[in-house]
């Protein structure tokens, strides 16, 4: 495979798991043409083209050529200086590393992580909670991410891979697609009882056992686990943490239980105060089992795959 082809088949897979569908993300992508169409000459310049044939605004080529032909891969969770200095490392003792993939976004992609939150508002509003309300509690969510990132160093990493010459990408979102279609049809399929049946289902998938095995489990963070899981939501796209304000509006919409990679305080609070029940699957379990059933697909067409940087690596593909 070559780098491009690498790039499309996440896109694609992503697009396949998206919970909007193929038709509201046909309408995302012309409504993007549009607007490019619209933008004077010196505008089209500044504007990043793979929007419009891209949904996932945080997972791009970082650097490298499409051409390229890439054989052998490192993969991580996060990819900083330090990983790609591994790279670098491990091409001087003649292990060869075409192509570094990053899940966590970094330079343009992480520059650009508000833009892919916006499809919380649609996962909300699939389980009920009215879309203008669901719209109007992301709106300041969306806005306090954009300011936080605004003061990040986003090209570090990738001015590192261009000094090493090392071809990088990032698959965020896209991944994150796979881990929330994933689990959401188990969840729909074996419909749990309790919160703990919750947890015991998602220790009968690798990344979750090998995660609890150092001492990572999942948990229950709001409710018990005697408590009956009711409506499971599970939410594990859309960037990074939604808003507290969302549970009031979740519970109102009958959602008894949330499955999150992971929830800040203020949010956990909040679904205690509205009675609605959190399930932490794990951070790097579900950032890993997302990455799999991606990287699955490169294995299968012949890349081979070195895990680095909290990647818990498991193969479906043999």
């Amino acid at each position: 495979m070559n780098l491009g082809d690498i790039y499309r088949l996440a896109i694609e897979k992503g697009m396949e798991s998206d919970l909007r569908g193929a038709e509201r993300l046909e309408r995302l992508l012309n409504a993007e043409k549009e607007k490019f169409e619209k933008l004077s000459e010196e505008q089209k310049k500044e504007f990043d083209r793979d929007r419009l044939f891209n949904p996932f605004h945080d997972t791009r080529i970082l650097f490298g050529d499409e051409n390229l032909e890439v054989k052998s891969v490192l993969a991580g969770i996060d990819v900083e200086v330090e990983e790609l200095l591994l790279a670098d490392r491990l091409r001087s003792k003649n292990t060869p590393v075409d192509l570094v993939i990053a899940h966590h976004p970094e330079g343009k992609a992480l520059a650009n992580l508000y833009r892919v939150m916006h499809s919380q508002e649609d996962l909300y509003a699939g389980f009920g909670v009215p879309v203008n309300v669901a719209e109007g509690v992301m709106t300041g969510r969306i806005g306090e991410v954009r300011r936080g990132l605004m003061p990040r160093n986003h090209n570090r990493p990738v001015d590192a891979a261009r000094v090493l010459g090392i071809p990088f990408m990032c698959v965020h979102s896209a991944a994150d697609n796979n881990v929330a279609d994933y689990l959401q049809k188990l969840m729909d399929h074996r419909e749990p009882e309790t919160l703990k049946d919750i947890i015991d289902i998602l220790k009968e998938i690798p990344e979750y056992r090998e995660s609890a095995k150092n001492q990572s489990p999942p948990m229950v963070y709001a409710g018990k686990e005697k408590n009956r899981a009711g409506k499971v939501m599970v939410s594990m796209a859309g960037g990074t943490s939604g808003p507290e304000k969302i549970f009031e509006g979740l519970a109102r919409a009958g959602v008894g239980t949330v499955l999150m990679m992971h929830i800040p305080e203020k949010n956990r609070l909040e679904a205690e105060k509205h009675h609605v029940n959190v399930v932490v699957a794990g951070h790097m379990a579900s950032d890993s089992l997302g990455m799999n059933l991606f990287l699955d697909e490169l294995e299968e067409r012949g890349v081979g795959i070195r895990a680095c940087s909290g990647l818990l690596c498991h193969s479906r593909a043999r």
